[in-house]
């Protein structure tokens, strides 16, 4: 999967600088929590909304809105972003890009072309999209999780049997870690002909296989977040 698929590519941006009350407002008006900043055309430096609030002054002060928005129309954007922000390009992977905002504890990512030029906004959300996508849960699948021989071919004789009962392959996932020494962890999510019943495929794979696990989810009642008073 390559970033360029999933990430944000109509962007809003604001100049060095732009003062910290229009930064407030298109990020309030936009729904947005973060703005690649310019300069001269080009990107200079990143801003989110936990930069306003943290540069703005707390609300336990003795400021009044007046001296507050004052404050907010005088401050500028590069007063407080945070300037050559991590990027990478949009044919760099997804995979890729999960792994340097793990590994730098961000949440976003700016995107250009191989030209340096900006194309586009990568968020957590977006990545998470992604891996959603490329798994298949949405697709009314059930998921096997076997443990398999970590040798060429035991992947291989999982699958003639999926297709031996008509059982079309969506996404296989494998890993390492969480697998015992010389077995690799492999979740493989499958459809099947409508209403065929999943008891006699997963006996049958249990009994020639290590059958970790089987769920089809159930995602018709998700846990959502309480809608704000």
């Amino acid at each position: 999967m390559l970033i360029a698929d999933w990430m944000a590519k109509d962007i809003l941006t604001v100049e060095e600088d732009a003062s910290l009350m229009r930064v407030t407002r298109i990020m309030k008006e936009k729904h947005i929590r973060r703005l690649p900043v310019m300069a001269r055309g080009q990107v200079t430096g990143i801003i989110t909304d936990r930069d306003v609030k943290d540069a703005s002054p707390s609300k336990t002060t003795s400021q009044d809105i007046h001296e507050l928005y004052y404050f907010l129309s005088e401050m500028r954007v590069k007063d407080v972003m945070t300037p050559d922000p991590l990027f990478l390009y949009g044919d760099d992977s997804l995979e890729k890009a999960a792994l340097v905002m793990l590994e730098n504890t961000i949440s976003g990512l700016v995107v250009k072309d191989r030209q340096g030029g900006l194309i586009g906004l990568l968020s957590e959300t977006d990545v998470l999209r992604g891996f959603i996508h490329a798994t298949g849960i949405r697709d009314n699948t059930i998921q096997y999780v076997f443990d398999l021989p970590d040798q060429p071919g035991s992947v291989t004789e999982v699958t003639g049997m999926l297709r031996e009962y008509n059982m079309r392959i969506i996404s296989i996932l494998t890993s390492f870690l969480d697998a015992p020494a010389g077995m690799k962890r492999v979740a493989i999510r499958v459809t099947g002909p409508e209403g065929q019943p999943a008891d006699a495929l997963s006996a049958a794979l249990a009994a020639r296989f290590t059958l970790v696990h089987m769920v089809q989810d159930e995602l018709a009642n998700l846990p959502k977040r309480a809608a704000k008073a």
